[in-house]
Order: structure tokens, then sequence, then C-alpha cells
């Protein structure tokens, strides 16, 4: 039979080489065209090798192996940190608690994992920045930049980093094994090492993936610690808070045991988020109404503390109630009066108190031992020191916390708050310079031995030069390092203005006025006969106050008498430092619209005079009462050798005194409003 040959389908098309016909059937393409064919200048595709798929996956698994191990160590080192700078998660017990048996295993195994957690967040490592920071200058009224040093936490080395050279050595790597599979199946001993090789790679490939890890896995050791120190803490506080509830409703131990496990574990989700809550939620109703109770229950613990404070005013409030009846307004007064000695009284337990202040004592005997060691400990040739006294005042330390915390603190939540204003009162300067000096040094060498009268070299038998040792001076350079350490007290009363908005100043100022109501607290402290003792009183000459000016700017000034110095301070909501009651004084008076201005500004706005001719008004100032450039305080002169100024506080004192003259500068009239 003939064979039957199916039909040809052809298709034709424009391409960029002009029309074609191309067999649907055999994909054959003739060109149909004349047009001639566009020359090709692209440069011709090369062959790339990537390697077998073996190879191929073999490192794709390696590579996704180092990702997930750097994944897992970012997450523990972020869950680390977190838990690190989390506030202490330590309970506090009562005494009847610690007595009670059924709870003493379980306060035991609190305080041991309390423990366990701070050592495994003291093990964090850290390292020491330079940190710039702007200082106020109260004299010129500007600021300055200072370097103080800080330890952050120091992060874990955890990233991925390709090495630049790994792929061109893959590349060559790979081409190499191409080459050696085209002509290993001509020998088969050609073959089995190209095997044994590739084994090998991958052995070697897997291992340094392998490696990698456990150095990952090294690294994040401390913040591994620290976040499963802290779960074990949760977990022991919150079998404790069970253990107690079960204590105070014995209900709950009727219940079944699914129930029981359920109230478990909502006592521990409750626990931990309340560990973890960052920041208290101020703006919610609930965050109000907790706040209220807490500040309730504080003040009804500062009542019982202080009862020899608070009962003289309760005893007045009632005689007072007693007395008027039923006339509400006086009722309202008596209350007002218990309200004003709560609202200015520390009203934290006195065992956070004075475990605030020891801990802050703690830090500066740190501080204190590290400088007196300083030349035992470091390896220096020279050094010079320049230190100010360690030192802070108490009462300035819980005024601060205080005002910070709204009234209320615990050691637990002032930790941080410690360590913050540490760092800006210590500012600590380490600072290292080199010369190239010289020296002289003895050495030793040898060299032919020479007979002594012929001058010839001896040879022992063997016909080889006798050796003999020689020494000489040689003048060699070496490096001479000097250290310079300067330690800045900033002084923590500086600190507020910085740290604070007016309302919390407005706070602290008020609890620096009062000493907390607490002048047993830190009977030592320099504040406590000044602030407790009533400021001397001046009677101004007649004379003085007739002129008009003077009496408007003295009458506006002595509203303020007894105010506390508050370095920084404008107004009357934040009391004043000594060119903040001025300026307010001029400008409030109405004599004179200065603005706020520094001592050195108001000396610069005034005409000086001469003392011989100082009157009544005039403004006195003084340089050197601290470490600051120009004009360092300033006052209001009253006559009479008498000035008012912002001491500490604001009152009537005497220049003609030994510390007063030897500061003098001069006296300057303000421009006042004639």
């Amino acid at each position: 039979m003939k064979e039957m040959k199916s039909p040809e389908k052809v298709a034709q098309k424009m391409t960029r080489d002009g029309a074609v016909a191309e067999n649907l059937l055999t994909g054959e393409v003739d060109r149909i065209s004349h047009r001639e064919t566009e020359a090709d200048f692209s440069a011709p595709e090369e062959e790339i090798s990537f390697g077998s798929p073996l190879e191929q996956v073999a490192h794709a698994h390696a590579r996704h192996r180092e990702k997930k191990a750097a994944k897992e160590n970012a997450d523990v080192v972020r869950e680390g940190s977190g838990a690190r700078n989390r506030p202490s998660s330590r309970l506090q017990f009562s005494e009847e608690e610690r007595a009670d048996p059924t709870l003493q295993k379980y306060i035991r195994r609190s305080e041991r994992a309390a423990d366990k957690l701070d050592d495994a967040k003291a093990a964090i490592p850290t390292k020491t920045l330079r940190v710039k920071e702007r200082v106020f200058d109260e004299a010129t009224g500007t600021g300055r930049t200072s370097i103080r040093l800080e330890k952050v936490e120091k992060k874990p080395n955890g990233k991925l980093r390709q090495n630049p050279l790994s792929r061109p050595v893959q590349e060559i790597t790979h081409a190499a094994h191409n080459e050696i599979r085209k002509v290993e199946q001509e020998n088969v001993g050609v073959e089995a090492g190209h095997k044994a090789e590739e084994m090998a790679e991958h052995g070697v490939l897997y291992s340094g993936s392998k490696v990698r890890q456990a150095v990952f896995h090294h690294q994040a050791k401390p913040w591994r610690d620290v976040a499963k120190a802290e779960q074990e803490s949760i977990r022991a506080n919150a079998d404790l808070l069970y253990q107690r509830a079960l204590r105070d409703d014995p209900a709950l131990a009727s219940s079944n045991p699914i129930s029981k496990y359920l109230h478990k574990r909502r006592i521990q989700r409750n626990y931990a988020k309340k560990v973890r809550e960052a920041e208290k939620t101020a703006s919610t109703a609930k965050g109000v109404a907790a706040r209220t109770k807490e500040a309730a229950q504080a003040a009804a613990s500062f009542a019982r503390n202080h009862s020899r404070a608070i009962l003289p005013v309760l005893g007045i409030g009632m005689i007072l109630a007693m007395l008027i009846g039923g006339v509400s307004s006086c009722s309202m007064m008596a209350g007002s009066g218990v309200s004003s000695v709560l609202g200015t009284s520390y009203l934290s337990e006195n065992r956070d108190i004075l475990a605030a202040e020891a801990a802050y004592c703690a830090m500066e005997a740190e501080l204190q031992a590290y400088l007196d060691t300083y030349r035992s400990t470091h390896s220096y040739d020279e050094y010079h020191f320049t230190l100010d006294t360690i030192e802070h005042d108490p009462y300035v330390l819980i005024s601060i916390l205080s005002a910070l915390h709204e009234g209320v603190f615990t050691i637990d939540e002032v930790q941080n708050d410690l360590e913050m204003l540490f760092r800006k009162q210590y500012i600590l300067t380490e600072t290292v310079e080199t010369e190239t000096r010289y020296r002289t040094e003895t050495r030793i060498d040898e060299r032919p031995k020479r007979d002594p009268i012929t001058g010839e070299i001896l040879y022992d038998r063997y016909g080889f030069p006798i050796m003999e040792e020689y020494e000489y001076e040689e003048v060699v350079p070496y490096t001479y390092y000097i250290c310079t350490v300067e330690l800045e007290n900033f002084n923590l009363s500086h600190v507020p203005v910085y740290i604070m908005g007016e309302e919390t100043l407005s706070m602290y100022a008020t609890y620096m006025g009062t000493l907390g109501n607490r002048e047993d607290l830190f009977p030592d402290s320099p504040y406590v006969p000044k602030y407790t003792t009533k400021p001397p009183t001046y009677e101004v000459p007649a004379e003085a106050l007739a002129d008009e000016t003077f009496a408007a700017l003295i009458t506006e000034a002595e509203k303020y008498i007894g105010y506390p110095y508050v370095w920084g301070g404008s107004n009357p909501s934040t009391s004043f430092d000594c060119s903040g009651f001025v300026s307010w004084a001029l400008t409030n008076s109405g004599v004179c619209n200065v603005g706020r201005l520094s001592a050195q500004g108001l000396y610069n706005v005034s005409t000086p005079v001469p003392t011989s001719n100082a009157q009544p008004g005039d403004l006195i100032f003084f340089k050197g009462t601290y470490d600051t450039p120009g004009i360092s305080h300033v006052g209001i002169y009253a006559g009479g050798g008498m000035m008012l100024h912002c001491g500490d506080p604001i009152r009537y004192v005497t220049i003609n005194t030994s510390y007063w003259q030897s500061h003098f500068y001069a006296f300057a009239r303000p421009p006042y409003n004639h």
C-alpha cells in the first residue's frame, strides 16, 4: 500500500529577521524574506555551573541552618535584654507570712529564684561608652558639653557575615568537580577518589555550620540564662501567690483538680503580665483607681508610721470640728490641713527610703574604691587626678524619687532611677596621653676573644673562635603613658531641672521645702537646720521704703521667704534659684521687665555702681561661690549691709561676713522703669 503522508501545517509570521515560515508539525523554520539578518553583537552565553544537585542541596541546607541559628540567637538576646531591663520581681513578705509553715517552702523557693535572676542579670556583659551630654550653666544661662562614661549592654556578635571570597571559591571548586566528572568514568580509582573527596567536603561544610551554631549558642548564654531565670522566678512567685490564695480562701482547696489547675495557670499568666508591663497606663480608669487605692494605702501606712506628726494635726482638726459644729466651711479647712500635711510628706515606707539611700551610698562607695585603688589596678607611668568630693544629701535624693513616683515608691521601683541619677551626678573622665621618651639600657652580647698582648683572635682546638660576653649601653626609645583622671560632682540638687517637667519639679520643691515632714530620717543633713529653723527676720528701714520702686520690689520678693533653692527654678511653682528669684521679683513687681536671666545676664543689663553709692534696690553680685566662670550668685540689696537672696532657703543675710566679702564682685543698678 502506498504510504499516506499527513498534510503539512505551515504558519507564517514576522520576526526581527523578517518573514519566516514555521512547520507546526516538525518545528522547522524557513526564512521567506530577502531582508538581511541583523548582526548579533551580544557576548556569547557562558555556562554557569553551580555544582551537582547534591552539592547545591548541601549548601542550601547549611545556609538554612546558619540562618535559623542566627534567628534563634537574636530571639534569645532580645528576650534576655527585655528581662534584664525589667525591674526585679522579688516579692515582699511580712513576718506573719514567713512564720507560716505552709508558705515557708514557697518563700524560700521564690527568694532563691529572685537571687538567681539578679545574678543572671549581673552576668550580662557590658561595655563603656563615652557619651556627650549637655549641662546647664546657671551663671551664663547657656549649656556646655561634657563627656561621661556610661556602661551599656554589650550585644553578642551573632550576625551572619558572608566571606566575599566564598562565592568565587565555590565556583572554582564546582568547576573543578565538573571537569573531573567528565573523565571519572574512564578510571575507577579516579571515580572513587572523587567520591571520597566530595564526602569529605560535605563533612567539612556540615562541621563548619555546627561550629558556627555552637559559637552563636555560647555567645547567647548570658541572655538565655536571664530569660530562663525570669521564667523560673515567675513560676516560683506564681506558686507562692497560689498557696497564699489557698490559705486565704480554703474553699479553693476543695475544688476539683481541673479548677485548681486553671486557677493556678490564671495566677501565673496575670503575674507574668504584670512583670512585663512596661509602664503604667495612667489614662485608663483602672489605672487611676489602682493608683488612688495605692495612695490611700500609702497615706494610711504613713499615718501608722508617723503618728507623732499626724495625731496633733488630727487632734486640732477634731477640736475645730467640735467647736464649729455644722459650719461646713471650717470643716473643709480642717480637712485641707490634713491633706496639706500628707501632700508634703514622704509617704513611702521607712525601709524603702532607707534602702534607696543605702543603695546610692553603696554606688558612691564603689566609685570611691575604684579611685582609691586606681594606681594599683592600672599600669600607667604617670597619673594626674582632679577629683571632686563624692557626696550627696539624702533629702535631695528622697525628694527626687518621691517626686518621680508621685509620692510613693519601693526600692524595687527605683533601682533604674538610682543608676540614672548617679550617672548624671558623677561624670568620670579618663584620658591617656603617650610620649616617646629615651632611656639608656645595658645589654649583653658575644664577640671573639682576643689575645691581650697580640690582639689576635683566639681559637679552640677545633678551629672555632673562642667567644666571650661583654656589656654595652644603648639609648632606646620607649612609650611613656600619662593618665589624667577627672571626676566632676555635678551636685545632685542640680539634676532635677534636667529630668523633670514643671509639675514634677514643683513636687520636688515642695518636698525639699518641708523635708517630707521627716527631719528625723537624716538628722545629720545640713538641710535640717536650714529648713526647720525659721529664717531670721529683717525690718527694712522706713526711709528705704519711701522709694516706691524699692518698696514694690521688696514687697514682691518677701512673698517667697522660706522657699527652697531649686537649681533652674524660675517661678513660685517650681521654686527658684538665685537668678530666677531676682528675675521673677524684678519682672512681677512691675519695676523692671527683664524676663528670665542668669546672674551674668542680670549684671550685663544693669549699670555698675560704686560700693559707696549702693542703694536699697540695687543688685549685689558675687563670683566663685561654685565652680563656674564669671558671676555665680546674685541678691537684692536691702540696705544696712543686708541682702535678700535665694540661698537655701530664700532669706535675709548680712553681707558683712568673711565668706560674702571674699566672693564679692560688684553692685549694679537694674534698668528700672522710671
